[in-house]
């Protein structure tokens, strides 16, 4: 517990973990933390969201897991950054079970997710092609009474041309249109290179005038 004479307390031990794991060092970053156990001191939330941290940066978010779940047993809670960095890091793998677990456990941490880790969830099972989960990941979004970011639209068109589900897209899209949503820049565009590479132009011009009317109106109000 000494770094060239010096006696380390917790907090500069945690430090030194945010160091190493920005570092790329996970080897000194879990050395650290485990000098930070032998001071006698219970793990607090900082110790343990640095170590997270230090394996989700290095590509071991089941690791992160592990110690979340450690954290729980004792009724401690990550904070929202490092969740969200977690279920990023399943979400950006494709491993939907390890997004769902992580989305699970946002909840019973007593967060409630908002828009972008809803998001998060979906892009998971976008990846995987696991589309009917997706869209009961985007469906339970609005049940909780967000409203859907464009982002989150884009990654449901995204999942739905995977699998190519046109129909199931233009269901989606005819759903959004009766509750009064309209498609924003991203999702838009999305839908018109899917309409490209299918060979549908006049779907495509639709799209775009749709945007660019919604655009100058946008314009109008500003103004």
């Amino acid at each position: 517990m000494k770094r060239r004479g010096f006696i380390c307390d917790q907090v500069t031990l945690t430090a030194m973990i945010n160091m190493y794991s920005k570092a790329g060092n996970l080897e000194l970053a879990e050395k650290t933390f485990e000098e930070i156990k032998l001071l006698g001191h219970p793990l607090d939330k900082k110790s343990y969201g640095s170590m997270i941290m230090a394996y989700i940066r290095a590509g071991m978010p089941d690791q992160g897991e592990i110690l979340v779940k450690e954290m729980e047993a004792k009724e401690i809670y990550a904070g929202r950054e490092v969740y969200k960095a977690l279920l990023r890091a399943y979400s950006n793998t494709g491993d939907a079970e390890g997004a769902q677990r992580v989305f699970d456990a946002i909840q019973f941490a007593g967060i409630s997710p908002d828009v972008k880790l809803c998001a998060l969830l979906i892009n998971a099972y976008r990846v995987v092609g696991q589309t009917q989960k997706a869209h009961v990941a985007f469906e339970n979004m609005r049940k909780s009474g967000l409203e859907p970011s464009d982002k989150s639209i884009a990654l449901m068109l995204a999942a739905y041309e995977k699998e190519n589900k046109l129909n199931k897209a233009l269901d989606f899209l005819i759903d959004l249109e009766r509750d009064g949503i309209v498609l924003g820049k991203e999702a838009s565009e999305l839908l018109a290179a899917w309409f490209q590479r299918l060979g549908v132009v006049e779907e495509v011009e639709l799209v775009l005038r749709e945007y660019s009317a919604k655009e100058a109106s946008c314009e109008v109000h500003l103004s």
